[in-house]
């Protein structure tokens, strides 16, 4: 199976890590034939799945469900699931009591949004023998505080400060560093720098690793149901896999084989 020891090592000799969203068994089954490394169980569910407007609805009992889904599909594949809005910003045994939940539905490593007080979040379950994933940049649980969907990073300030929480994240013992809509050259200076593995989401080429979200690969997210489809864009980071493949498996496959090779993301999907 793999694990984060093996995924450390692909990072280590260039070899990039292909990570897409997955929320139920068949699409676990299908990423694992066509090569998937990692799934992520994300919160993301509110948006693509329940067709929420955010990720802040999504409940414990909601990543649980799914979790035990996407792992009933797999026999190999890491599985990374995202905690939830609420379940771990204001009290360390409270985080690490929903962190066990979603290790027993069938995570190997959990997902949480934010730097600064999180440090110290993150450290406390990986004292406690919980793998994480530290998540910086654009963070969707934060998205009222943020002002929307913009880009994080853009100035020298708040470059600085994404910088010194993966620094810190890494330090803290986490186990990757995922950097969602921030400027390229940003996102290379901090997986250059941190000796942590990155994983890219809009923040260009050099991260160790990319993810998506699978229903914007397939091209079928338009958006909650009270938007007009006609009108929703995709965010520049995001390529339609589906469109020139025959299949679903055949884009996922595409998309693995375009994420190992470096050519996706591209200039085009950079800030």
């Amino acid at each position: 199976m793999t694990n984060v020891a093996f995924l450390k090592s692909m990072a280590k000799r260039g070899e990039k890590i292909a990570m897409l969203t997955c929320y139920d068994a068949t699409f676990a089954k299908l990423m694992e034939a066509a090569g998937v490394d990692v799934l992520l169980v994300g919160d993301s569910l509110g948006m693509v799945m329940q067709g929420k407007s955010s990720t802040l609805e999504v409940t414990m009992e909601d990543m649980e469900y799914h979790t035990r889904s996407v792992s009933n599909g797999v026999t190999r594949t890491m599985i990374i699931t995202d905690m939830p809005f609420g379940s771990y910003e204001n009290d360390l045994d409270v985080a690490l009591k929903n962190a066990r939940r979603l290790m027993a539905a069938g995570a190997h490593m959990v997902k949480l949004e934010g730097g600064g007080p999180m440090v110290d979040t993150a450290r406390y379950l990986v004292e406690n023998d919980i793998p994480v994933c530290a998540h910086l940049g654009f963070t969707p649980q934060s998205v009222n505080k943020l002002g929307g969907y913009r880009i994080q990073g853009k100035t020298e300030e708040s470059a600085r400060q994404i910088l010194d929480d993966a620094r810190r994240m890494g330090e803290a013992g986490v186990d990757f560093v995922l950097l969602e809509m921030v400027p390229a050259a940003l996102a290379k200076q901090i997986t250059d720098s941190i000796g942590t593995p990155t994983i890219g989401i809009g923040a260009g080429t050099d991260c160790n690793g990319q993810v998506l979200v699978l229903q914007d690969l397939l091209g079928i997210y338009t958006g909650p149901a009270d938007k007009d489809p006609h009108e929703f864009k995709s965010p520049r980071f995001v390529r339609n896999f589906l469109e020139h493949a025959g299949n679903i498996q055949q884009a996922v496959s595409n998309y693995v084989k375009a994420v190992k090779e470096g050519s996706f993301p591209s200039s085009e999907h950079c800030y």
